[in-house]
């Protein structure tokens, strides 16, 4: 399975952006599917997570409020839309896809078998 991520760019604090990552094979409706960032210098972290039968997503308290992931099964694309943005989110974007039909979302790292390219999201000030 290969993910491509796109959609990042360059945006003013407070703008948007909607970022996608569509699979190119594979049951995508069955995975567990998930957004993690990974800003200079810093570690991998989870944003957030959508379950393969689209159920309650997970959202990182730092973008609660302000980030929303959705996916389209019939196009095998997880979509993530980012409002308020602010200089913090500035990072590469990975989308990431887990086997696993658990119920609930993981927010481990290890957890994710399958990674996008990643797309670089820089928020100005």
């Amino acid at each position: 399975v290969q993910l491509q991520a796109s959609g990042g760019g360059l945006v003013q604090a407070g703008g948007s952006l909607r970022l996608s990552c569509t699979a190119s094979a594979g049951p995508f409706s069955f995975y567990n599917m998930g957004w993690f960032r990974q800003a200079p210098g810093k570690e991998r972290e989870f944003v957030v997570g959508i379950t393969w039968s689209g159920g309650i997503p997970l959202y990182a308290d730092s973008v609660k409020g302000r980030f929303t992931i959705s996916r389209d099964n019939a196009k095998k694309t997880v979509y993530l839309q980012m409002n308020n943005l602010k200089p913090e989110d500035t990072a590469v974007y990975y989308c990431a896809a887990s086997r696993s039909v658990a119920a609930v979302v993981t927010t481990a790292l290890d957890k994710y078998d399958y990674w996008g390219q990643g797309t670089l999201v820089t928020v100005s000030s």
